[in-house]
């Protein structure tokens, strides 16, 4: 083999392996989308629409603890430990509790 054929070749399997790396990408983005959607419907099997529109906008300020809040939503609806559908006030009590246990930080100074 030539210097050129075995830079080709090089060239071919580098090529191949960015496109294996951007199917795989693809792949996890896409099963990442239909998790997403599949949580979303749960979401809204769960909570009325007004409660549903705190949520949002709580995930406007906190995307990570909203993140959270709905999958802890979701398990509580499928173990049937709270009646459905959750009400903007019942949200509320919900997110005061979080807060009131969220809050029991101390801080000692030596």
């Amino acid at each position: 083999m030539s210097e050129d054929e075995e830079l080709e070749a090089l060239r071919r399997k580098r090529l191949m392996e960015l496109q294996q790396q951007m199917l795989q990408e693809q792949q996890r983005a896409e099963a990442q989308r239909r998790i997403e959607l599949q949580k979303q419907i749960l979401i809204r099997r769960i909570l009325t629409p007004k409660a549903r529109q705190r949520l949002a906008n709580l995930k406007i300020v906190r995307p990570e603890f909203a993140s959270q809040l709905e999958i802890q939503l979701i398990q509580i609806a499928q173990q049937g430990k709270i009646s459905l559908p959750i009400t903007d006030d019942q949200l509320k009590e919900i997110l005061s509790r979080l807060q009131r246990a969220r809050r029991e930080i101390r801080i000692r100074r030596l």
